[in-house]
């Protein structure tokens, strides 16, 4: 406790109305993960995060907002950048693949994860970004948003540490790209460090445990547990992200790769037995 005291006075916590935040004893809501490493945990994933209905998206892969997806329990936001021009100006946005269907200028939808950040000091969160922009172009958006202050620079090859190490840092944030991975030493590339399950699934008969990109010598897992025909399909989210249905299929797979599933990524996060599952996972 006297190390956290002294690193919220070191770092300065921003104050808010009730005084500074404090940091609490637990990690991701709980005591038992402060010592884990991050490839030991378990985190609820969302894919396409930032395409949501509630902010009026077609097509959309979630329900929710971001800022709604982090206080129900995500801690995983997979995002996709493209450059788009609107009203003769090429700028990055936070868009699938058809921006006209739904966007938000980068640094604006980078804003709610650092709010949430600011307001919940024992909270690890990572994004994993499938990038059609320049390394500088998305440094640009995360100091624009003031979210680069959080982010955690990991040499890859070298142990992660643990929740509670990241949380007394105050290096919250763990960032990971497709593109450009390593332009800064926080901007990781995502194939260095982790290895996914297949993504192009169309029916449940289509999942796998298959290794698809990456390499089984990276330490963290992506389990991709959602289904695509052109977009999502939210009629089929009540079955893939039930339990025992996500968990069972989890478990298969962490039990063929014998390693911990760490992003358990889904559509439609908001429907189902996600948090459940992965604190299953966890040992919960």
């Amino acid at each position: 406790m006297l190390a956290r005291s002294l690193v919220i006075a070191a770092l300065g916590v921003a104050a808010c109305d009730a005084g500074p935040v404090p940091i609490p004893d637990t990690c991701n809501g709980h005591v038992e993960l402060c010592d884990r490493r991050v490839d030991e945990v378990a985190f609820a994933t969302t894919h396409n995060a930032m395409s949501n209905a509630e902010d009026g998206w077609l097509h959309p892969n979630q329900e929710l907002t971001i800022r709604h997806q982090l206080e129900r329990g995500v801690r995983g936001l997979m995002l996709d950048v493209h450059p788009f021009e609107d009203g003769g100006v090429v700028a990055s946005y936070l868009c699938h693949a058809i921006c006209q269907l739904g966007k938000v200028p980068l640094a604006d939808g980078l804003r709610p994860i650092r709010e949430f950040l600011d307001r919940n000091r024992g909270e690890v969160v990572a994004i994993i970004f499938e990038s059609y922009v320049d390394a500088p172009e998305i440094a640009a958006g995360f100091a624009a948003s003031g979210l680069d202050r959080y982010a955690h620079a990991h040499v890859a090859g070298t142990p992660w540490p643990t929740l509670r190490e990241l949380i007394d840092a105050d290096e919250r944030l763990l960032v990971f790209t497709d593109r450009d991975g390593g332009a800064y030493p926080w901007y990781m590339d995502v194939w260095a460090e982790a290895w996914e399950t297949p993504f192009a699934a169309l029916t449940t008969a289509d999942f796998t445990c298959a290794m698809g990109r990456g390499s089984a010598a990276n330490p963290l897992f992506i389990f991709n547990h959602f289904l695509t025909d052109t977009f999502a399909i939210p009629d089929q989210a009540a079955t893939v992200n039930a339990d025992p249905f996500l968990l069972d299929r989890a478990r298969s797979c962490m039990a063929a790769s014998g390693r911990q599933p760490n992003f358990v990524t889904v559509d439609f996060a908001a429907t189902g037995d996600l948090q459940a599952a992965v604190d299953a996972l966890n040992g919960f």
